[in-house]
């Protein structure tokens, strides 16, 4: 259920959401979001919310996400709010109302180039290292409504290199999960576990990885939670490996189409 700057409290409805339907054994979820404590921005915030289905739980991810000068209608008739678009359409526009082709896999966005992470600057230096009240009250959430439900929340910090993760976030953390008995992973410190090599795995300098680094990261935690967390293998149900096999397919497809593209192997 992860979107591009999905803030904490959105993630606390997402798995409210997603309780609708399922109850998993294990959530994962990424630290880096608690360096906000507000909304930054609407179209930030459409990014995560248009995604959703019409529930409670997206009606109050709506609320808690809403900047002062929005207007929750604008969220329910988005026409309200982009009424005059119209004037702005083009031959692309038209084109894009009709393709449904997805744009990523199981929430990953694939991009094969690569654009090494070099002379990654510190951080600046900020008033306050502090993660705010309203993200502490939306871990607190996510934390005990996994306790409710029995499900295992792990936390991570990505392997990114931007934002710069600060050793004062990063002791934070630590202090949390010790406090509540959960598991932390820093990939950040799990370079020569996983492999992940900055000058071939990122595509942006690494703010993100590309498909060698989300590969690698995603066989190492697979592993973990199969081997370590014991999360059951479930290959061999029918249905499941036969919506898998079209998955594979499509995203095989995808990965020829973009090494052509880019003029790669």
């Amino acid at each position: 259920r992860g979107s591009a700057q999905q803030y904490i409290w959105q993630s606390y409805y997402l798995l409210e959401d997603t309780l609708r339907y399922e109850t998993p054994e294990v959530a994962v979820f990424n630290v880096l979001s608690l360096q906000y404590d507000q909304s930054q921005r609407e179209a930030y915030n459409r990014m995560t919310l248009e995604g959703m289905e019409w529930s409670l739980p997206k009606i109050k991810a709506i609320l808690a996400s809403m900047r002062e000068e929005e207007n929750f209608l604008d969220y329910v008739f988005p026409i309200l709010r982009y009424h005059s678009r119209w004037s702005e359409l083009t031959e692309a526009d038209i084109e894009y109302m009709f393709d449904k082709k997805p744009v990523s896999h199981n929430g990953y966005y694939m991009r094969v180039d690569v654009k090494a992470a070099r002379d990654v600057p510190e951080g600046r230096i900020l008033g306050d290292y502090q993660f705010g009240e309203n993200a502490w009250k939306y871990l607190d959430k996510i934390t005990a409504l996994c306790e409710e439900k029995g499900i295992e929340l792990i936390l991570i910090k990505a392997p990114s290199l931007y934002p710069y993760w600060y050793p004062e976030w990063e002791a934070q953390v630590e202090e949390y999960a010790a406090a509540h008995n959960l598991r932390y992973i820093n990939f950040l410190e799990l370079q020569e576990d996983t492999g992940i090599d900055y000058s071939t795995d990122t595509y942006d300098g690494g703010l993100h990885m590309n498909l060698s680094g989300a590969e690698k990261l995603s066989r190492y935690l697979g592993k973990m939670l199969t081997e370590e967390l014991k999360v059951p293998d479930r290959r061999d149900e029918a249905h499941l490996s036969a919506l898998w096999e079209e998955k594979i397919a499509a995203y095989e497809a995808e990965k020829e189409e973009q090494y052509r593209y880019y003029g790669m192997k």
